[in-house]
């Protein structure tokens, strides 16, 4: 599967911009899967639910499944995160997987930026970052910058970098 991942900050404009990279490269026709790392403990089930209740009772894993979609929550119990490339072997064959965050890992990636965070560019130390989606200009940058609302623009380097 062809992955391409956003990184940045926190509040740098990731998530929106996966969600209009997303809306973006469906509409050209090609199928898209997500992946996003939380870095704190989250939950998509609800205390009180069926599914909720078997999983606290101790199932490794809860298999929720309806006529709109499924979802398989996995318990860790006391194993390790997975690594990316687990989670990826776990989705369906599709054109593009995104990938928001796993910044540390190999695959390539835009980095999404916002001066209000104060943070430092990503970019700046890492090869895996082919280019930047900024809401200010960026010079001396040896990657494209992006404006970080020209969503077309991003899709398209995207899709000329993984052969599309």
């Amino acid at each position: 599967m062809t992955v391409f991942g956003i990184v940045g900050w926190k509040n740098s404009g990731k998530t929106g911009l996966m969600e209009r990279l997303v809306t973006e490269i469906t509409a050209r026709g090609l199928s898209v899967s997500t992946v996003k790392h939380a870095h704190h403990s989250f939950d998509v089930d609800q205390p009180g639910k069926d599914s909720h209740r078997h999983r606290v009772a101790g199932a490794q894993e809860v298999l929720l499944a309806s006529a709109n979609r499924w979802a398989l929550m996995h318990e860790l119990r006391e194993v390790g995160e997975p690594s990316l490339q687990d989670l990826l072997d776990r989705l369906a064959p599709v054109d593009l997987v995104l990938v928001e965050g796993y910044k540390r890992d190999a695959h390539p990636k835009i980095e999404a930026h916002r001066a209000e965070t104060g943070q430092p560019l990503i970019a700046r130390d890492d090869p895996t970052i082919r280019a930047l989606a900024s809401d200010e200009p960026l010079s001396g940058m040896n990657i494209p910058v992006f404006d970080l609302d020209d969503t077309e623009a991003i899709a398209d380097f995207i899709l000329n970098e993984i052969g599309r």
